[in-house]
């Protein structure tokens, strides 16, 4: 059993480096081997420029999903000129056409589809009529065949674009239904807040002059602060999709040596520099501050191109100051409100769901610069 799955395992990793280019180079390969080995076996001497031709009307094939016209209108020079020059038969009894039809009907549009096939049928009927023998029905023969090429092509494109739109309602259903559940949540959670607060009010309240009703409050402060757990952790076992990481601790700067090394391990040079009392935050603002090293870095390695990148913490008396900047290139179009990356967009309002304020822009020298400052104390707590 062990030596059949390492088998199926070995199996699995050869097949998932034959890309469809490598299959489209090894077809166009082998064609192209068959059609030089089949036109060198013709009767009597065959001209060189017989061997380029019937060669180039399937060797194109390998860039087929790359340039799709291009190819085909090699391919189809190439029937041409085989035929105006007089050499006998069909090189590849026209498979490269075949192929090339199909892959245009499947890549392009009908209209740009449909002038390939006027222009296949067209040579098409020219190589058969440079043939020493040929028929009528031959010819038809032929012409449906390659018609039948661009029906298939044509049905392949429908079916990829039904499958894409079905991809796309199934992400959008899923979305909407996350969004019901955070709603629902939000729900659970308020309702059992407000019970929650009346509650322990009421046993402020009465706490010095009824025990007893005091006692009953703080019971049910209990008791629904355990509902709403239970609830929360229901919904959230629905939301969650890596349960690997359920119960791992979320990071901060504690482990800010952590990702400056893995940054540092992927080619990018850090430098770290911390000033004031380092001192412990509320969880939200310390993941709050690790996401936005971690995103800065992250743009940076993606766009800077070669760069270093500094890294200044600054624990102030009410303020965390913390600043990423590089020497890179600076991304385009990143300081234009109007055209703010999706990046620097969260990181902003994830700073300001704690109160803090973010700055992202292109520095004096060239880099590009992000700029945290989030209130420490009871604001961070909120």
């Amino acid at each position: 059993m062990a030596t059949g799955d390492a088998a199926r395992h070995y199996l699995g990793r050869v097949l998932a480096k034959i890309t469809p280019i490598r299959l489209d180079l090894l077809l166009a390969v082998v064609l192209t081997t068959l059609t030089v080995v089949t036109t060198a076996n013709q009767a009597g001497p065959v001209d060189r420029a017989a061997y380029v031709l019937a060669a180039l009307t399937v060797a194109p094939i390998a860039l087929r999903q790359l340039a799709p016209l291009a190819t085909m209108a090699v391919m189809l020079g190439a029937l041409a000129a085989y035929s105006l020059f007089a050499f006998d038969g069909l090189p590849s009894a026209g498979v490269g056409v075949l192929v090339g039809m199909f892959t245009v009907a499947t890549l392009r549009p009908r209209s740009t589809a449909a002038v390939v096939f006027s222009v296949t049928t067209v040579v098409m009927v020219v190589a058969f009529l440079g043939a020493a023998v040929v028929s009528w029905s031959e010819v038809a023969q032929s012409v449906l065949v390659v018609m039948g090429a661009w029906m298939l092509g044509e049905g392949t494109r429908r079916w990829a674009r039904r499958a894409e739109r079905s991809a796309e309602e199934a992400a959008r259903a899923v979305a909407d239904e996350r969004v019901r559940i955070a709603r629902e949540l939000h729900d659970i959670v308020a309702h059992h807040m407000s019970v929650i607060s009346l509650q322990a009010g009421v046993a402020q309240y009465v706490l010095d002059s009824d025990l007893a009703t005091a006692r009953q409050a703080i019971t049910t402060v209990g008791a629904t602060s355990r509902e709403a757990l239970t609830e929360m952790r229901r919904l959230l076992d629905v939301l969650r999709v890596d349960h690997d990481d359920d119960y791992r601790p979320q990071p901060g700067l504690a482990a800010l040596d952590g990702l400056v090394e893995r940054a540092r391990g992927a080619g990018l040079p850090v430098e770290v520099t911390v000033t004031g009392e380092a001192r412990e935050l509320q969880p939200g603002p310390d993941l709050c501050a690790y996401r936005v090293v971690q995103e800065s870095l992250t743009n940076v390695l993606k766009h800077a191109g070669p760069a270093e990148a500094r890294i200044d913490v600054d624990y102030g008396e009410q303020t965390l100051v913390l600043k990423v900047t590089d020497n890179g290139r600076a991304a385009a179009g990143a300081s234009g409100p109007d055209h703010e990356p999706h990046g620097i967009r969260g990181m902003r309002e994830r700073a300001e769901l704690y109160g803090g304020v973010l700055s992202a822009g292109p520095t004096a020298d060239g880099g590009f610069g992000v700029v945290l400052r989030l209130p420490m104390g009871e604001v961070a707590a909120r």
